[in-house]
């Protein structure tokens, strides 16, 4: 009973707690974030409460005082499902008009509520130089009104859209922020425009409110809204000179119009016209430059990294799995780097490893971790080691390459259940399975067939047979086998053989995410089938091809220059149609039926 009692009281504590936290006094200040001196504005300071005291202003620095503190206080009364609320706040409010340039800051005022002093936020309040056209305030001045009345010219300089870059020169594969900002000082309610073809560059867009906010910038002499459009981040893939063109937006701008009717003027103010305005932004020139001699290993990352690698245990029996996780952290182009390879004991069977993402797009490129999970079953028991991982990418600050090194593991493996021929096959992604320990095979039982004595095998043609038949399939089998052999050495000559199949594995996949409509997965994997189908078949790692030297390297392959331009056409192509606009499918479709195309016409040129 006691302890029921006890419960209830801490129970209505609590409740009484949450009221007071929800009563809480507040005083805040409020107050335009950007004037144009000159201008007249509010500045207001509000406690929700009504019985209060002692209210102290701050001391206004850089502005003049017009009028205030005015006081005001508001009440209201809810009823929601029988129960009554009330809230009643009272405002203090200045009026302020803004003097010389700069940036200001209001401090914290206070007031005494229920013999507690409480105080409100500062203010920082930046003042903005007058148009230099004569006019003052956000307008921007006589000129600027003009061009809102119907029928007006609208020019350049009323509204223009900036577009600037966070770098001009760069290394390639290095981020750049491209940003696109609006300027305006008529009424803007609409604007259209597409992303330009950047040819050169891999792109990923930032995504950005739908709903844009605009606030007051004072840009080369005068004062407009201004608001960032679209921001793109880019990865130059070439070197040299790249170019981002121009774009042609087009803007919708209400103008007002101006009765006759000195009624209609009057009640309704006239009334407003939409007007199309065609703005098109600057051109922006990119110098690339080519990263220094690229040392063996090179992973092809730009950026800062760091590596960590864990095994999920170093002591297990075989036929047992062991997942090995290696994590890059850091900022670059994590998308276009690729799982870095684990050298695993012969002995061990390995899957192709699972790649977790959890990255986020910033003006330095996209930033965040990336996953790389290995799965491998050891066959036999034994002490093993799985060597170290080292990945080589270009750090930027420093303008040198840098290695990292993971530790090396040492794999104790015990006898377990069952034999070293076991196969798991509840995997897709398997890499390959071999069979092991072939040399001992079970004695074969069951009864002896006897022959009735006088019967003799020897001498007979079917004796004569089982020698000469083994004899000349041992010299069929060892000439076709010396000749595989020749080929299996011939590592290069191997995968140019394979590439085809390879290639066509990886656009099955492509096939199947296109089904499932996983956008950014189906470009992924199409860039992957054509750069991993080259590399195989000029026997050029991947890290070292880039659209520069692909056109020499498929000349020297005997590829006619047509051809080329295809292929470096399919690889743009399917690199922006994730940014085109219109039906995705369509798009998805055709960069498919282009990708599939190229490598049955590459297939039949290229010199093997």
């Amino acid at each position: 009973m006691i302890m029921r009692k006890l419960f209830f009281l801490l129970m209505a504590m609590i409740a009484v707690w949450q009221v007071r936290a929800a009563d809480e006094v507040r005083l805040t200040a409020d107050a335009p974030d950007v004037v144009v001196s000159g201008d007249q504005f509010r500045l207001v300071f509000t406690v929700n409460s009504q019985d209060i005291k002692d209210f102290r202003a701050p001391s206004i620095s850089g502005f003049d005082v017009l009028m205030g503190p005015s006081r005001s206080q508001q009440s209201s009364i809810q009823i929601i499902n029988g129960k009554r609320s009330s809230n009643s706040s009272t405002a203090f409010t200045y009026i302020l008009m803004a003097g010389k340039e700069g940036t200001y800051t209001i401090p914290a005022a206070s007031v005494e509520v229920d013999g507690k002093k409480i105080f409100s936020n500062a203010i920082q309040i930046k003042v903005l130089p007058p148009d230099k056209t004569g006019g003052s305030g956000s307008a921007g001045g006589e000129t600027s009104s003009r061009s809102q009345v119907a029928g007006s010219r609208i020019t350049d300089k009323d509204l223009f859209i900036t577009a600037t870059a966070s770098k001009t020169k760069v290394h390639e594969q290095e981020a750049i922020l491209l940003t696109y900002k609006v300027y305006t000082l008529v009424n803007l309610r609409q604007l259209l425009g597409k992303m330009p073809d950047l040819k050169g560059f891999h792109t990923q867009e930032v995504e950005l409110p739908q709903q844009k906010t605009f606030s007051l910038e004072h840009y080369k002499g005068r004062n407009y809204n201004t608001t960032v459009w679209s921001q793109y981040v880019l990865f130059p893939q070439q070197t040299g000179k790249l170019e981002i063109p121009s774009i042609t937006f087009e803007g919708v701008v209400a103008q007002q119009t101006i009765s006759d009717d000195p009624f209609d003027a009057f009640f309704n103010g006239g009334g407003y016209v939409e007007v199309k305005k065609k703005i098109v932004t600057p051109k922006v020139v990119i110098n690339v430059s080519p990263l220094p001699a690229k040392p063996a290993g090179f992973s092809g990352a730009v950026g800062e990294f760091k590596l960590a690698s864990s095994i999920n245990a170093t002591e297990v029996k075989t036929n047992d799995a062991v997942t090995v996780k290696l994590t890059l952290a850091g900022t670059g182009n994590m998308k276009l780097i690729g799982a870095p390879e684990i050298d695993f004991p012969q002995d061990f069977e390995v899957y192709d490893p699972k790649t977790a993402d959890n990255t986020k797009l910033t003006g330095s490129g996209l930033s965040g971790t990336k996953t790389f999970e290995y799965l491998a079953i050891p066959r036999h028991a034994g002490e093993f080691k799985i060597p170290a991982v080292e990945f080589t990418y270009f750090d930027l600050k420093t303008d040198s390459y840098k290695t990292l090194k993971t530790q090396e593991y040492t794999l104790h493996v015990e006898k377990g259940k069952g034999n070293a021929e076991q196969v798991i096959s509840d995997f897709t992604n398997k890499e390959s399975v071999k069979l092991l320990a072939k040399d001992i095979r079970f004695i074969k039982l069951g009864g002896t067939s006897l022959k009735p004595k006088g019967e003799f095998f020897y001498g007979t043609l079917s004796y004569w047979l089982w020698y000469i038949i083994p004899v000349l399939s041992f010299i069929v089998h060892f000439i076709l086998y010396r000749k595989e052999a020749k080929e299996n050495a011939n590592v290069a000559k191997m995968k140019n053989k394979k590439a085809n199949k390879v290639a066509a594995k990886r656009m099955k996949l492509a096939g199947k995410l296109l089904s499932e409509n996983k956008k950014n997965e189906f470009y992924d994997e199409v860039l992957k089938a054509l750069w991993g189908y080259i590399s195989d078949k000029l026997n050029i790692p991947v890290s070292q091809l880039s659209k520069d030297n692909i056109e020499a390297e498929l000349s020297k392959a005997g590829v006619p220059g047509e051809l080329t331009k295809d292929f470096i056409g399919v690889l743009n192509e399917c690199e922006f149609a994730r940014y085109a606009p219109g039906d995705e499918s369509e798009a998805m479709d055709k960069v498919y039926s282009a990708s599939v195309e190229i490598i049955s016409k590459m297939e039949n040129r290229i010199k093997h």
